[in-house]
């Protein structure tokens, strides 16, 4: 994807952010290549941090995390706040609201052109002059950056975090009521009024590369699967599915005790992720 055709011109400010009130942080709206404009925040990254060992020590500076939420998430949610606030200890972060989403424009395609939001988003990154790049994906981002990888390449890293491995899974309580909200006119409503998410009238057409099927495309970059096994909504039988399609090329977690995708990734489940990423991008 060239320079031109995301992030070119956007609309950018330098301001404290609201949550952290700290100078430094860039909010502005990228292009992805079919003109939906991305809400997108950088974080710089501190000067320091506390590794693993005790020591400190400075952060992989050529590193940035770009974070793709799960499905009704956008980038002011206090959940993937904590999620950027973690990372940011062993690097840049880049978070952007998906298409549907909080102030970003469009509709939500559940997990279909919210590959380009992350492409324009990986794009901004590298022009922001990082040398390594290691997105981190949650139940729909958890999709979204497995066929990110497979269809434009250029990560340094892949995490996906509680993602399904096929489509249009029935099989537990949550995914029925996702699918009367994203399926039905007013469950379309309840998104857009009571989940700020605009979900989008039309079908898949044509049906997008599944996860399972993008994971082989994916080596040699490194791979990271993880999963909780109180996953209420995806069962284990997909992580495996996707660890299984991809071979030695990936990792798989199995979280005892984790639920479902942000909320359920404490704080040193999330150190763990961002360890990995900088050892694997390195």
């Amino acid at each position: 994807m060239s320079n031109r055709s995301a992030g070119h011109g956007a609309r950018s400010t330098v301001r404290p952010y609201g949550e952290t009130g700290r100078q430094g942080l860039i909010r502005t709206f990228l292009r992805t290549t079919d003109g939906i404009a991305i809400d997108s925040v950088y974080d710089p990254g501190p000067a320091v941090y506390e590794a693993p060992s005790g020591a400190s020590r400075p952060p992989s500076r050529d590193l940035v995390f770009v974070v793709a939420h799960g499905f009704t998430g956008d980038v002011d949610r206090p959940h993937v706040r904590r999620v950027a606030a973690v990372l940011r200890g062993r690097g840049a972060v880049v978070t952007f609201s998906f298409r549907g989403h909080g102030r970003s424009g469009g509709r939500s395609t559940v997990g279909d052109k919210e590959v380009l939001d992350l492409a324009a988003a990986v794009d901004w990154a590298r022009r922001l002059g990082h040398a390594r790049v290691a997105t981190v994906g949650f139940s729909m981002g958890g999709s979204v950056v497995l066929r990110h990888a497979a269809l434009y390449g250029g990560t340094d890293a892949v995490v996906s975090v509680s993602a399904p491995a096929r489509w249009y899974y029935r099989g537990t309580a949550p995914m029925r009521r996702l699918h009367w909200l994203v399926t039905r006119p007013e469950g379309r409503l309840v998104g857009r009024y009571g989940l700020r998410t605009r979900i989008h009238h039309r079908d898949w057409n044509p049906v997008p590369l599944s996860p399972v099927q993008a994971v082989p495309r994916i080596a040699p970059t490194p791979l990271l699967i993880v999963h909780g096994d109180r996953d209420g909504y995806f069962p284990l039988d997909h992580p495996r599915m996707l660890a299984e399609a991809a071979g030695d090329h990936a990792e798989l977690w199995v979280e005892p005790g984790m639920g479902h995708a942000e909320n359920a990734a404490d704080d040193a489940l999330m150190a763990r992720i961002g360890d990995w990423a900088v050892s694997a991008a390195g």
